[in-house]
Order: C-alpha cells, then sequence, then structure tokens
C-alpha cells in the first residue's frame, strides 16, 4: 500500500545537516596526516556512548558524551591534547552542508514543516542551526535530551510525532545514518536516507523508503 507524501520533515542534525568532521579538519594544520582518522574515531566514540547509555539506563547528556569520546582520542593521539578546548568550542560551530539550507529552504516555499530532530542537546542544535542559517526555516529543534534516551529508543520517534501534533506515517526522518533511518522505519516513520558516502546498505528488514545522495534530490518528490 502507498503511502500519502509526508507532510512534516524531522532532519537529523549530526552528519546529515552538520559535517560532523569540521570541527577536527578546521585544525588539520596542526593536526596532521592523522586528523581524518581522529575525526572518525571521535564519531565512533560519541556514537557508541550513546547506544551503551541508553542500555544500561545511566543517561549523560550528548555533550558530556562528545567530552568523553574527544578525550579518548586524545589519548589515542596524544600530541593533539592541547587542542582540546579549540576541538570542543568547534563542535559548537560545525560547518552545514551546503546542500542544508537550500533543501530547507525548499520545503518550506512548499508549505512543509520542519524540525531538527537530535541526539544533541537543544543548545548545542540551536547554536549550530544559528551560525548555518537555518533557523529561520525550521520551526524548531526536537533534542532527545527531554526525554533522556537517545536514538534508536522508540520514545525518541515519538516525540517527533509529539511535536508535530501527526501521526507517524505522515512524517518523514531525513537522516544520513542508515541506523537512524532503521530505527524511524521501525517505529513507523517515513523514511529518507541521505547516502552521501555511497555506503553499502545494512537493516535489510527495515529499508529506506527513499535513498538520496545529497540533500537537494528531496524536493520536488518529497
Amino acid at each position: 500500500m502507498t503511502r500519502e507524501p509526508a507532510t512534516a520533515f524531522a532532519f537529523d542534525a549530526y552528519g546529515t545537516l552538520l559535517d560532523v568532521n569540521a570541527a577536527i579538519m578546521r585544525h588539520a594544520g596542526a593536526l596532521g596526516a592523522e586528523a581524518p582518522a581522529m575525526a572518525a574515531l571521535w564519531r565512533v566514540k560519541q556514537l557508541e556512548y550513546s547506544w551503551t547509555r541508553t542500555l544500561m539506563g545511566r543517561y549523560a547528556d550528548f555533550w558530556q558524551l562528545t567530552e568523553e569520546a574527544l578525550d579518548f582520542v586524545l589519548a589515542r593521539h596524544a600530541a593533539a591534547r592541547p587542542l582540546r578546548q579549540q576541538l570542543l568550542d568547534a563542535y559548537w560551530q560545525l560547518d552545514a552542508y551546503p546542500d542544508a539550507a537550500p533543501a530547507l529552504g525548499a520545503l518550506k516555499a512548499a508549505g512543509k514543516r520542519a524540525v531538527i530532530f537530535t541526539n544533541g542537546t537543544a543548545a548545542m542544535a540551536e547554536a549550530a542551526a544559528r551560525r548555518a542559517g537555518l533557523e529561520t526555516l525550521i520551526e524548531g529543534i526536537v533534542s532527545v535530551d527531554a526525554i533522556r534516551r537517545f536514538k534508536t529508543a522508540p520514545e525518541t520517534y515519538r516525540s517527533v510525532c509529539d511535536r508535530f501534533g501527526l501521526p507517524a506515517d505522515r512524517i518523514a526522518l531525513v537522516s544520513s545514518n542508515r541506523w537512524d533511518i532503521a530505527g524511524a522505519a521501525a517505529f513507523g516513520l517515513q523514511t529518507i536516507w541521505c547516502n552521501r558516502a555511497g555506503m553499502p546498505d545494512e537493516y535489510a528488514d527495515l529499508a529506506p523508503g527513499r535513498v538520496i545522495a545529497s540533500l537537494s534530490e528531496l524536493m520536488p518528490a518529497a
């Protein structure tokens, strides 16, 4: 059965609208050839901590996990330790992908509703949206911090439905994270996987509704 087109869109922040590698790569000159590996490890540990803490029922907000993940990276790359505060400061000013603002603007012009839906705290997401010029293109921020559980817990996706006041099948999650798409599909949201890196598919039983390579492909099909 074909679903009705989504009337509202929830955009993941980190990796979808915002370049999570930007904080490290801004200091690539000082960090040297290991900068890309450091950026990847920071992201991996950040997500690992969010999943393990949710499973343990020992919540700590995303900013704390971001700090702890960086400390793990710096323990592996001791020469970068003097840059710790600069790297953390840079995480509050991540660059948006070039296609983010045009995609959000096109949805708004088409009368669609949109929010940023994030593991990050509201303060983190608001600061990033402001810097990237996205804040006027969305209705607001939905942060998992309000329920103290991280994606892919079903309650996180329910919070998006509550924010919009709509049933799950009228809302589309847009995310570059395949695990996030799987969680949203399991909950019943429509899903659009922005596969920027051309990664192989996984979670075969929880397939995305659409696959795009860039947010520029979102309209007019949305």
